[in-house]
């Protein structure tokens, strides 16, 4: 598939930084790539600030603008993956065609309304109950190496907030790029579903687009020529 302008969508939980040299390296092999850094969806409603500022960011990128028929192809990390079908719509809405959605180490979307807590498995949903009523935050481990200042720990409100999901979705194609070994489930359901998925070669690590971005750019690469 022609991926159109590429935007790297960050999780909620870091700031665009996550991304590391990724955008520098996907211009240089030749996508225009845009990298929204969202900070203001700090307070409720969460998902629709984030989906809001990303499409604000989108379109007002240079990229965009001077190309105003060029499609884009979305890619999420981590939980940025369960509202690309709501931004999906919003680049509809704004009559832009979206070539493709991919999801980098990134959970995959509800099937309904379902809160983030509610995509966990029951272990790790357990483990964020108790740190919740200690009055803790999530993510509650130090960032990596180079990424210190990049993660933006949330509470529980942040994880049970239901999310929306447009029940026309998906109305592209869809491809997963695995990094880590925790994102194993979604590759095998995105599998199922028929979808290509490209595990990456390099070591178990969530943060790849930051410790191996030329890794990362060419396992997308080789993810969108399968899309």
């Amino acid at each position: 598939m022609r991926p159109g302008v590429i935007v790297l969508l960050h999780s909620p939980l870091t700031t665009a930084a996550a991304w590391g040299r990724l955008p520098e390296v996907l211009r240089a092999a030749g996508y225009p790539v845009v990298a929204p850094d969202i900070r203001d969806d700090d307070h409720p409603p969460y998902a629709q600030r984030y989906v809001a500022r990303a499409a604000l960011e989108i379109a007002g990128a240079p990229e965009i603008r001077e190309a105003p028929g060029t499609p884009v192809t979305l890619v999420a990390h981590s939980g940025a993956g369960p509202l690309l079908p709501v931004i999906g719509s919003a680049q509809r809405a704004a009559h832009r065609r979206v070539a493709g959605y991919v999801f980098a180490d990134a959970g995959l979307p509800p099937v309904g309304s379902l809160t983030r807590m509610a995509l966990f498995p029951r272990d790790i949903a357990d483990h964020l109950d108790g740190l919740f009523a200690a009055g803790g935050a999530f993510p509650d481990w130090p960032a990596p190496p180079g990424l210190e200042g990049t993660l933006r720990p949330r509470g529980r409100d942040f994880f049970t907030e239901p999310l929306p999901t447009p029940q026309d979705w998906p109305d592209a194609p869809c491809g997963v790029l695995q990094w880590s070994e925790a994102y194993a489930d979604v590759a095998r359901q995105a599998a199922s579903r028929g979808w290509p998925v490209v595990p990456f070669t390099g070591a178990d690590d969530h943060f790849a687009a930051h410790t191996d971005p030329d890794g990362t750019a060419a396992a997308l690469a080789d993810l969108l020529a399968t899309m």
